[in-house]
């Protein structure tokens, strides 16, 4: 168990993550989050475009029994007020819960978000109404793409608890959350959540001949409150809960021989698609996921 930021609550090191898991069977998607939960898991991840809703719904169903016993945080898609609450409302009927522990601004992947998001009738403003009617304990922003973008978001004077983020060995050589996000989260007492400890394609385990132990290792050494995994399989779970649970921190040494090992694959981002595709540029993307276009930002 990890402390989340200054927020004074204890999660789990290891998270579920909810995307992943989704794309099972109705029924594995519940076996497999419960798996977890008895394994020690107690940080739920998700967001309200996983799956159309589905992941949302069948994470509901999984962890009602245990609802009292987890934090559960999920995240909005939409940049403005009226919209992340009616999105707000479907995460709370999907999982079942009166209150999202951590709600999260999802994919801060564009220059223009942080000016949507914290703009007079922005979603930020939607999570301080979310608090105040006790639908939304604390509020973070996610993103993976260009690490400017979250600093932005940081720096402003708004009560952030979480920011979740790339950590990953591969992620110090290429635009790189560790060396600029993270140093400014902690300062600021705001929670670290990683993702992607896999560098979200474990093809490059054999490109540098390393195990997934010795990349989830390093990423649980980071000063971070938990990393989301997206595990799909009660193996897989016990498999990562195993490390997290035995984990023996990286001395600095070692996780510089491990960096100095993957520079060559690592320097030029190939590896970290999330960071550099042009796959969450298009206008449809935006307007699917109910943000504004950006003509009526000009207008």
């Amino acid at each position: 168990m990890r402390t989340l930021g200054d927020t004074g609550e204890q999660v789990s090191l290891l998270g579920m993550g909810g995307a992943h898991v989704s794309r099972n069977e109705d029924a594995d998607v519940v076996r497999v989050i419960r798996h977890a939960i008895a394994n020690g898991v107690t940080f739920m991840d998700n967001a309200w475009d996983y799956g159309d809703g589905r992941a949302e719904t069948l994470m509901g169903e999984a962890i009602a029994p245990h609802r009292d016993d987890l934090f559960l945080m999920t995240k909005v898609c939409a940049r403005d007020r009226a919209n992340a609450l009616s999105q707000l409302d479907d995460s709370l009927r999907r999982l079942r819960t009166d209150v999202i522990d951590l709600w999260q601004f999802h994919e801060v992947n564009y220059a223009t978000d942080e000016e949507m998001i914290l703009a007079a009738g922005g979603a930020a403003e939607a999570s301080q109404h979310a608090i105040r009617q006790g639908k939304v304990r604390y509020v973070g922003c996610t993103g993976h793409k260009e690490p400017a973008y979250l600093l932005a978001m940081l720096r402003h004077d708004f009560p952030w608890s979480a920011v979740q983020m790339p950590v990953t060995i591969l992620d110090p050589h290429y635009r790189s959350f560790l060396k600029t996000v993270l140093p400014v989260a902690q300062e600021r007492g705001v929670g670290v959540i990683g993702m992607k400890a896999l560098g979200g394609n474990a093809q490059f385990l054999t490109h540098a001949g390393l195990s997934v132990e010795e990349c989830l290792r390093f990423a649980l050494s980071q000063p971070i409150s938990v990393l989301v995994s997206g595990m799909t399989s009660t193996e897989i779970v016990d498999q990562n809960a195993s490390i997290a649970r035995q984990l023996t921190p990286m001395s600095d040494d070692e996780q510089a021989r491990l960096g100095e090992l993957v520079r060559p694959i690592a320097a030029d981002g190939r590896y970290e698609w999330y960071k550099s595709t042009q796959h969450f540029d298009g206008p449809y993307h935006r307007e699917q996921h109910g943000f504004p276009r950006l003509e009526a930002i000009v207008d």
